[in-house]
């Protein structure tokens, strides 16, 4: 294994180069991750009633010589700040790696926790009603992921190929932003909607195709991960707990393919959701699961495999400014922090001081990418808008480019500046960053994303 670093104005990138593929090794793995009742949902706003089915972590150790890079998908809504760096570290030393070389993204479905254990401690230091997430819980979850990552690198297979394959998905994403007949923009395609306007508009931005990176040991799959970029909610919000359609994907696809390790993740779906295919009925989501699980197996059936010769880690770390303007000063949040605001009012104001303290302390946000040559795995902060996503395919555009969102989601949505200038609502609460988000991630984008000089 060989390094490199490169200083530059936005942080600084990091190269791990495994030069041969020879020795390539994956270990897979996955744990139950499953929130016990009363634990609060979507940060707080709501708390577990029941549990519809089991949410889950499922992830991939790969291996060669010293270097070990770890991708883990986890069915939470997010893991921000502190508890993302815990994870990281904890990961690190479970398998012998370095921390920024443990990727973990959440598929966000809303019927499950947010994590983020410095949000938690301020609400429990006020003795508030809000509840964020159980620290206890969260120790426990991660115990099982450790457990489980560990017993997999016992069982590593070689890696003597990896796989693209991609698919267009039928009638489940659409973007918030949609037009009436009459010019008017409008921002309010939500996760279900009943309204006709919206149901009647054109999809608008999205990315459409579903795309699979899968490893091989010859003619043996591995594993398989997916990507794809829409919020994965059908209903939610009544208290069940539940890995939503992409879950039940999977799960499908999982016993289609008993020796391969499924692995979903979402793409950049901040502004894109299934609003226009999706009208809230319970019925909705055994749909959308079996038109997501068609878009797989076709992706699957299309997979062209390509022989590994070159593996590449790069980091970039990006410095964002915290948002500024009105209800987001920290003494406005703070003043916040009191029984006589609403709960849910208290969690979020717990959670922006949560990334104003990580941002003071001089802590930045990761953009990791693990460059295979003829594919490469990207992985996205927040709620990033879809528009990063398509710019990460337009940067590479003779290579397959699978980008994940939600890594470390301290930075809640990542808009474009047009979206600000139109005033999108969606950014009144759960958006963190301030003006100029959009250069910093492009521009960290572009240096992780460019060709390295072979």
């Amino acid at each position: 294994m060989t390094g490199a670093g490169v200083l530059a104005s936005w942080g600084t990138t990091s190269l791990s180069a495994a030069p041969s593929p020879e020795g390539l090794r994956l270990a897979s793995f996955s744990a139950d991750v499953t929130v016990p009742l009363g634990h609060g949902m979507m940060g707080g706003a709501w708390h577990a009633k029941r549990i519809a089915d089991p949410l889950e972590a499922h992830g991939i150790i790969l291996i060669q010589g010293s270097l070990r890079l770890v991708w883990v998908s986890v069915d939470w809504c997010e893991i921000r700040n502190e508890a993302y760096q815990d994870w990281q570290l904890a990961l690190a030393r479970a398998v012998d790696t370095r921390p920024e070389q443990v990727m973990i993204t959440t598929v966000h479905q809303h019927d499950a926790p947010v994590a983020d254990l410095l949000a938690e401690r301020l609400l429990r230091q006020r003795h508030l009603t809000g509840s964020v997430c159980d620290p206890d819980f969260h120790a426990l979850a991660l115990e099982r992921v450790l457990i489980a990552a560990r017993t997999a690198l016992k069982q590593a297979r070689p890696v003597t190929h990896f796989g693209t394959g991609q698919a267009r998905v039928d009638r489940i994403a659409s973007n918030r932003r949609y037009t009436l007949p009459d010019g008017t923009v409008r921002f309010d395609r939500t996760s279900s909607t009943r309204n006709a306007f919206a149901i009647a508009a054109d999809e608008g931005l999205i990315d459409s195709q579903l795309k699979t990176l899968s490893f091989w040991d010859r003619d043996t799959a591995l594993a398989a991960l997916s990507f794809y970029a829409v919020h994965p909610m059908s209903h939610y919000g009544q208290g069940d707990v539940s890995a939503d359609f992409p879950g039940l994907a999977r799960r499908k696809r999982q016993a289609e393919t008993p020796g391969t390790r499924q692995i979903y993740c979402s793409g950049c779906s901040g502004n894109v959701t299934a609003g226009k295919y999706n009208t809230g009925s319970p019925e909705n989501r055994l749909l959308l699961a079996d038109r997501l699980h068609q878009a797989m197996a076709s992706a699957w059936a299309n997979t062209r495999r390509q022989r590994v010769k070159r593996i590449d880690f790069r980091t970039a770390q990006v410095n964002f400014t915290p948002r500024s303007g009105t209800g987001f000063a920290e003494s406005e949040l703070e003043a916040k922090l009191t029984r006589s605001t609403p709960p849910f009012q208290q969690c979020l104001a717990a959670l922006g001081l949560s990334w104003r303290r990580r941002v003071d302390a001089g802590k930045p946000i990761d953009v990791p990418m693990v460059d295979f040559g003829g594919a490469q795995l990207l992985l996205l902060p927040g709620e990033a808008y879809v528009e990063f996503q398509i710019a990460a395919q337009k940067a590479r555009p003779d290579s397959f480019v699978c980008v994940a969102g939600y890594g470390d989601g301290a930075t809640g949505y990542i808009p474009t500046e047009r979206h600000r200038s139109e005033k999108d609502p969606n950014l009144g609460d759960w958006c963190w960053v301030d003006s100029g988000a959009e250069e910093h991630l492009l521009e960290a984008m572009r240096k992780v994303l460019k060709k390295p000089v072979l």
